[in-house]
């Protein structure tokens, strides 16, 4: 039996007439939801993120887990959209370090401000909730200055968007006509505060993301936006206490399988196939995450070993080593200011962890010299 998913809504577009798609309410119905059909997957991935979770909470310091993790699912959220920065091109322009591809960056940057904000109020007594208030200010802040900027950034869009081709009548998709946006997206919030649901959470997240996907609320910057409520939504039910897991390297692995899975459930009312293909990202991420965390710690405590075996240990050395998972990427002025010392001193605390290695000069000049974290960075761009 096919589902039926919702309707279509003929409307006209820059002097065409399309077939909209507009999505029915949630949580999906006739029939329902066979849950039984992943209730094993459901384990195995809810399993997955605690075993992540304790994982952050036995490393030496879950700061350093955190700026790594965020920041490379802000960069993956962002390739999936086109971009081309890297991680090195991430590390190096917070060092202040000049980097060709600055606005691809910058979008990066833009997805870390808005997931950040999101964070703050979800922890915070007087914080906003997950609503459409708050996805709307961090869709603000996630388009401020980047492509897309004149798109109304953080306003819900009022005319009609498309996905694919070069104009409506060959689109991909259509989303929904903009005055059903707004009772759709009320819904949605509705959906997701509603106690009374049965299912679990992790299916909630994944029925959410694909929702927003189809609504396409924003002229420009749906795509991160939807990712990024995953993480929201991952911290608002309690399934996992930081974002230690970047699901957007799952998703863009299986790229074309995640776009076919979300179409599935427009053409073919089939909800299953796109939550399980979810649930078995979730169970993938959480498990490289985990390997991650073994292996950043590991070659942190190798270095700090060969670190303790030199005969003159300096207190800045160790500070600075200390330091270096959360500033990978460094100048010498960035070390004096830190610690409040002297360019000598600065200088003989870098000296020494160069000298085992640790650290790499990266411009070979004399002056304005960067420094890295060389292996820490090479394990994360992996």
């Amino acid at each position: 039996m096919i589902r039926i998913t919702g309707s279509y809504i003929t409307t006209s577009v820059v002097g065409q007439s399309v077939q909209a798609f507009v999505p029915g309410p949630l949580p999906p119905t006739n029939p329902d939801l066979r849950v039984e059909t992943f209730a094993e997957l459901n384990r195995a991935a809810e399993l997955a993120l605690a075993r992540l979770s304790g994982m952050g909470s036995l490393a030496p310091s879950v700061d350093w887990l955190l700026y790594s993790a965020i920041r490379k699912e802000a960069l993956l959220t962002s390739q999936i959209e086109g971009t081309q920065a890297s991680l090195t091109d991430l590390f190096d322009s917070e060092a202040g370090s000049i980097v060709r591809n600055a606005d691809d960056v910058q979008e990066v940057t833009n997805y870390l401000r808005a997931f950040r904000l999101v964070q703050e109020n979800l922890r915070s007594s007087d914080g906003l909730p997950i609503s459409l208030r708050l996805i709307c200010e961090a869709h603000r802040l996630l388009m401020n200055g980047v492509r897309g900027s004149s798109k109304q950034p953080g306003e819900i869009r009022r005319s009609q968007n498309w996905i694919g081709g070069t104009r409506p009548g060959n689109a991909v998709f259509v989303p929904p006509p903009p005055n059903t946006v707004g009772e759709l997206l009320a819904d949605l919030e509705r959906f997701i505060h509603d106690e009374r649901s049965n299912l679990p959470p992790l299916v909630k997240i994944a029925i959410v993301h694909a929702q927003f996907e189809t609504i396409h609320p924003f002229l420009d910057g749906n795509g991160r936006m939807g990712r990024l409520l995953i993480g929201a939504l991952l911290e608002h039910w309690n399934l996992l206490p930081e974002p230690l897991m970047y699901l957007s390297g799952y998703l863009k692995a299986y790229q074309m399988t995640y776009y076919q899975r979300l179409s599935d459930i427009r053409t073919k009312g089939d909800w299953e196939s796109w939550i399980r293909f979810f649930l078995e990202g979730v169970v993938e991420a959480a498990s490289e995450a985990e390997k991650s965390i073994v292996g950043l710690a590991s070659l942190v405590a190798a270095d700090r070993q060969r670190l303790l075996a030199l005969p003159k240990l300096g207190t800045i050395t160790m500070r600075l080593f200390e330091r270096l998972p959360v500033m990978p990427r460094f100048t010498v002025e960035h070390v004096r200011q830190l610690f409040e010392t002297t360019f000598p001193t600065a200088n003989a605390a870098i000296a020494a962890l160069e000298s085992l290695g640790i650290v790499v000069e990266m411009t070979g000049q004399k002056k304005n010299r960067y420094f890295s974290y060389q292996r820490y960075v090479q394990f994360l761009d992996r």
